[in-house]
């Protein structure tokens, strides 16, 4: 049988990508918990490991579920102006090759102006653990940092330890949260996109026009380009079944750098459903 626990320690902040991160960084920490009468993780964070199934492959299908208290919130991989990514670590782990993270739709917040991206309340997180040998268990021990906020935000540090063995059993929980995750652009009926790249004065500036039905009365278009890439917040606009939105990339050194094409992640995010598009390819 599975064994599980989660225990939580407070954290220093995570840190994030070297130039643009730690302006995203700061905004952060602005809004910490200060000392006298603070709010503490405990009070506003509990977290759990939901043991999932074995799959026919031999990984296996387990979540993550973080309960904040009420109108607290975290963030996705992408967490927008000045939101901290999760981070997680693995390396204590036994028997594990590799963890893949089914991450569901995520929110869009505007608050004083800035947009972050995340989950309010709570987050159940897929993820698929791939074993070294799929006839022995899986010994999960990991440490996840991330940010929470409300009025106030503080960092968070949660410790995870499983013994994943045996065929488990289908969770309710978990399919719901693999059921919200974004479509991909033909299940969304995407009939084309093109990304035009032009020289901006600190990086590059992509343009994607997508041929894309809407997904809701208020679109949120996010660029990933990768780890060393910082995406600056997307300007979108609509026609009819026309998408367009525009964002400049600059890289964290801030050094000029060509744009991996197959390597960038466009997300359209609407108020009830989000679409999930690998790659933007030349007009």
């Amino acid at each position: 049988m599975p064994i599980f626990a989660a225990m939580k320690t407070l954290a220093p902040p995570v840190a994030a990508r070297p130039a643009f991160g730690l302006a995203a960084l700061a905004m952060f920490v602005a809004g910490f918990a200060q000392p006298g009468g603070a709010t503490t993780q405990d009070e506003v964070l509990q977290a759990v490991l939901l043991p999932g199934w074995q799959q026919a492959d031999g990984a296996r299908m387990v979540a993550l579920r973080l309960d904040l208290a009420p109108k607290w919130k975290t963030y996705w991989r992408a967490p927008g102006d000045a939101g901290i990514p999760p981070a997680f670590d693995w390396s204590a782990s036994d028997n594990l090759r590799a963890v893949r993270y089914h991450w569901p739709r995520p929110t869009v917040f505007t608050t004083n102006g800035m947009r972050t991206i995340g989950y309010h309340d709570r987050l159940v997180l897929p993820m698929e653990v791939i074993p070294r040998d799929p006839s022995l268990p899986v010994v999960l021990r990991g440490r996840v940092d991330l940010g929470i906020c409300k009025d106030i935000c503080m960092p968070a540090a949660v410790e995870v330890t499983a013994r994943l063995e045996g065929r488990g059993a289908a969770d309710a929980t978990i399919r719901a949260a693999l059921d919200d995750r974004p479509r991909s652009g033909r299940e969304a009926g995407l009939s084309a996109i093109a990304c035009a790249v032009e020289p901006s004065k600190r990086g590059l500036n992509l343009t994607a026009r997508m041929a894309l039905p809407p997904v809701g009365a208020d679109e949120a278009v996010v660029f990933e380009a990768g780890p060393d890439i910082w995406v600056d917040e997307t300007a979108t606009r609509r026609q009819g079944g026309e998408l367009t939105a525009m964002a400049e990339m600059i890289a964290d050194d801030r050094a000029p750098f060509a744009l991996d094409r197959s390597a960038v992640t466009v997300t359209v995010i609407g108020p009830d459903r989000a679409v999930e598009i690998r790659g933007c390819p030349a007009p």
